[in-house]
């Protein structure tokens, strides 16, 4: 049995953010000792290495807690899990492509810049125009 710090510094998860997940029911209620300090055990430590790994991946707390939720049923098929981590890869993909669009866009700014006066600024001028198109019904502002 361990205390909350050095499950913090195993798993590599905050102390405040182990409190909220119990808080949420994501991890169980550690036991405590007659002092009141909590004891967490292996199956804890296991639990929050799952959840911080599941997080790093950009999984969702609710979607994370049915993961969890699936986990213990060993004998179910894993094709909702499968489903599950299907859907994140495809908002991974999303998430990349309008990163790559907004690195494009960037690039162009930067590239549009004499580097002279803030007032003939290329890029303020760029990003003052997307504001403007922005606001126009029918344009998209992503």
């Amino acid at each position: 049995m361990i205390a909350i710090g050095a499950l913090s510094r195993r798993t590599g998860v905050n102390i405040e953010t182990i409190r909220y997940y119990e808080r949420i029911g994501l991890m169980p209620k550690p036991g405590r000792t007659e002092s009141g300090r909590r004891r967490y055990g292996t199956p804890d430590v296991q639990q929050l290495a799952f959840i911080r790994h599941a997080r790093e991946l950009g999984f969702e707390i609710a979607t994370i807690r049915t993961m969890l939720g699936l986990r213990e049923m060993p004998d179910a098929s894993c094709e909702e899990v499968s489903r599950i981590a299907q859907d994140q890869l495809a908002a991974v993909d999303d998430r990349i492509a309008r990163l790559l669009g907004l690195k494009d866009e960037l690039t162009r700014m930067i590239r549009s810049c004499a580097n002279g006066k803030v007032a003939d600024c290329r890029i303020i001028e760029v990003m003052a125009d997307h504001v403007s198109l922005a606001a126009r019904p029918g344009q998209n502002s992503s």
